[in-house]
């Protein structure tokens, strides 16, 4: 029992005392002055009388005391389990000035200092969720026990549903590559490193398992799925190539010898085994030109210097340029017409991609006789096609048909001097323009190849000087 409740009990106590000494005082006197009347059984009966008295009126006054400070000690025990449940935004409510109400305001106070520590703590989570959910890596959190304790906005993604709070990693997570370093970073205590090829079909993380200081772990995927695509990418672009100058290569270094070691050989020979030097030796210099326009056009810094052309002037300009080609071909090119229609680009570059996409129609749809140019409009861009009608290409290649040194048929293809590079610049090119390319075959009928540019606001005059034609940055763009 604190001071102060003491003292008051102890006040009401003498009270008591006084009043029940006063009681039998005047009892007494009474008792003094009747002496000669009344006899001793009458003395003890009064004396009796005054004792309950006494008592009958201490009792209550206890008993209210009592219940009082009870109702006081009852809201705080009922405090202190709003606490424990949570809630800490309880408070109590005491008027009096002794030691139980000093409890109740330590009580307030280190409660509110409670919610503020909470919500700091609250605050300091959300900011680290929403630091672990901006990332590009899956990170989940798991309890010595293998239980997932917490996962981010990625890791979910990733495993969908199956992730969740409380449950097993091993149910979570069937990738037998992620549940072995996760295994072995509890195990051992040690960072362990892996790589999962099957967590998510067609994609490749890789996976670092470190064991956290309280226990449990922490795994952290790394999706390299574009870094080895574009390793791939580089491997099988070296390798092209150098199969590509090995071939003309091996073959002029043949053809040479064979010259120099026969000492006298016929003006025929000589004649066409030159020619043959000069056939692979041209094969080379067009696969190094396409080579360095391939590398231009990927490049970061290439620049379109763009300007608004009518779309049927930029067709007209095409086929005039390239009408030599075509007729030493024997193939007769006729334009479908095209809208006038006012689309923003660089000269130079559309002369590339109609040459590139006319030379392609002319190897593998010389059969057709014919090839057909024209430009329609499409929305809010104009639809350009060159369309032959030779074999056309299956529906198989359809899809890879502008990927570099891709061919339907290698064997046509290095016969006809192709470098398997030309519709792959021509996708950049087109795709630095702001517009897009696809090809459309039925075997029998030809194949047509598609390309739009967007078309400019009627505001921005046709025919500006070359100082006052935009230039367009391409963005980074991969095949």
């Amino acid at each position: 029992m604190t001071r102060k409740v003491f003292y008051k009990l102890l006040g009401a106590f003498c009270l008591l005392l006084l009043f029940h000494a006063l009681v039998m005082e005047f009892i007494f006197r009474q008792i003094v002055q009747t002496a000669t009347v009344r006899g001793l059984p009458v003395l003890g009966r009064e004396a009796l009388i005054s004792g309950l008295v006494a008592v009958l009126v201490a009792l209550p006054l206890a008993a209210w005391f009592s219940l009082s400070i009870s109702r006081r000690l009852r809201r705080v025990v009922n405090f202190a389990h709003r606490v424990a449940e949570g809630d800490l935004d309880a408070r109590l409510e005491d008027n009096y000035n002794d030691e139980i109400s000093t409890m109740t305001t330590a009580l307030n106070t280190t409660a509110a200092r409670l919610q503020e520590s909470f919500e700091e703590v609250d605050s300091r989570r959300s900011e680290l969720a929403a630091l672990l959910d901006s990332m590009q890596e899956a990170v989940v959190a798991i309890t010595r026990e293998g239980s997932v304790s917490w996962s981010n906005a990625v890791m979910q993604r990733i495993t969908g549903t199956q992730i969740r709070e409380g449950r097993a990693l091993v149910h979570s997570v069937r990738d037998p590559d992620v549940l072995a370093c996760a295994e072995g970073a509890l195990r051992d205590r040690e960072v362990r490193y892996g790589r999962a090829t099957s967590l998510v079909p067609g994609r490749i993380f890789e996976i670092n398992a470190a064991p956290m200081p309280g226990g449990g772990a922490v795994v952290v995927l790394h999706d390299v799925t574009s870094v080895e695509a574009a390793e791939k990418s580089r491997r099988d672009f070296i390798a092209n190539v150098s199969h590509e100058l090995r071939t003309p290569l091996t073959s002029i270094s043949g053809y040479v010898e064979t010259l120099l070691e026969d000492e006298r050989p016929s003006p025929e020979t000589t004649r066409e085994f030159l020619a043959i030097i000069l056939k692979n030796s041209n094969r080379m210099n067009r696969l190094t030109e396409d080579l360095l326009a391939l590398a231009s056009v990927e490049s970061p810094d290439y620049v379109l210097h763009a300007q608004p052309i009518r779309a049927s002037s930029l067709l007209d300009d095409a086929i005039e340029s390239l009408a030599g080609m075509v007729v030493d071909s024997g193939i007769e090119i006729e334009s479908g017409g095209a809208p006038d229609n006012v689309v923003m680009a660089d000269p130079d570059g559309m002369t590339q991609v109609f040459g590139n996409l006319i030379e392609n129609a002319m190897k593998y749809g010389k059969s057709g006789g014919r090839i057909r140019v024209c430009a329609k409009m499409a929305g809010r861009e104009v639809e350009f096609t060159v369309q032959d009608f030779g074999p056309g290409i299956a529906s198989e290649h359809l899809g890879r048909i502008f990927e570099r040194f891709y061919r339907v048929d290698k064997a046509r293809s290095r016969e006809s001097g192709g470098t398997g590079l030309g519709l792959a610049i021509v996708k950049h090119i087109v795709q630095a323009h702001g517009g897009h390319v696809w090809a459309e075959s039925e075997l029998g009928h030809g194949a047509a190849f598609h390309f739009t540019l967007p078309v400019v606001p009627r505001e921005i005059p046709v025919g500006d000087t070359e100082e006052d034609e935009p230039s367009l940055e391409k963005s980074p763009s991969t095949s």
